[in-house]
């Protein structure tokens, strides 16, 4: 089979926004020009509300994926309403579709996971109820058996449920469904999934987007430091506190 990977080659905006009107107050967003994607793996990288999952959400409703996640046969309501950021993006995409895709998203995965059990389809589960299991492994549950290659895979967070030991287990995973002709955009705080080789790291902050290396990463920098020294750290931290 051929490979036509990157699925997805980029992200821009389409027309002229209001930089005033959430989503595009936040200055991430504010400052999005386009975002040109890895073939293999893109991570989002930022703090919380630096709008990486908003932008990823956005992608997948581009994308024919439903907000709350799943397969594009899972068309969840969304009762939050969204950002509406798709609306305003425009996706250039490879002359080939994926076969496969799936859009995990952790804050509504147990949404997919009732769903799943409504209407009885559990055999691209593992044959299993996903409410039967733990959240760690109900993702796993996914992860192994619903993404089978040759597809696009966006997971916003999928460390939210994962011990360190299944993120390591999950890069493995991912790996082999990469040799298998699969693109991942990953918005994780997680600096185990962000070590994945070669794949391309954007940060999201107040003064924009802007590519950056695994060892330059916030999260790479500060879990090493109290790593290496935690006892000093903790001793600091509660001495602030006091």
């Amino acid at each position: 089979m051929r490979n036509a990977k990157p699925y997805i080659r980029s992200i821009h905006f389409r027309e002229e926004v209001d930089s005033d009107v959430y989503p595009f107050s936040i200055p991430a967003i504010a400052a999005l020009d386009n975002i040109e994607f890895h073939e293999d793996v893109t991570f989002f990288v930022g703090e919380n509300g630096s709008g990486k999952s908003t932008v990823l959400e956005a992608i997948a409703l581009l994308m024919g994926f439903g907000a709350q996640g799943g397969t594009k046969n899972v068309q969840l309501e969304d009762a939050g309403g969204g950002s509406g950021l798709h609306n305003f993006l425009k996706a250039k995409k490879s002359y080939e579709h994926p076969k496969d895709g799936y859009f995990l998203r952790a804050e509504s995965f147990y949404n997919v996971a009732t769903y799943m059990d409504e209407v009885g389809y559990l055999q691209g589960y593992g044959g299993k109820s996903l409410h039967r299991q733990s959240h760690g492994e109900s993702f796993m549950a996914a992860l192994s058996n619903k993404f089978r290659g040759y597809g696009l895979y966006l997971l916003d967070e999928p460390e939210a449920a994962l011990s360190p030991a299944r993120q390591m287990a999950a890069l493995v995973r991912m790996h082999d469904l990469v040799r298998n002709g699969s693109q991942f955009i990953i918005a994780t705080h997680s600096p185990i999934l962000l070590a994945y080789p070669s794949a391309k790291i954007i940060m999201f902050d107040n003064d924009g987007l802007w590519e950056t290396s695994y060892e330059k990463t916030e999260h790479y920098a500060v879990t090493k430091d109290f790593l290496n020294n935690y006892s000093r750290r903790i001793d600091q931290l509660f001495a602030d506190d006091e």
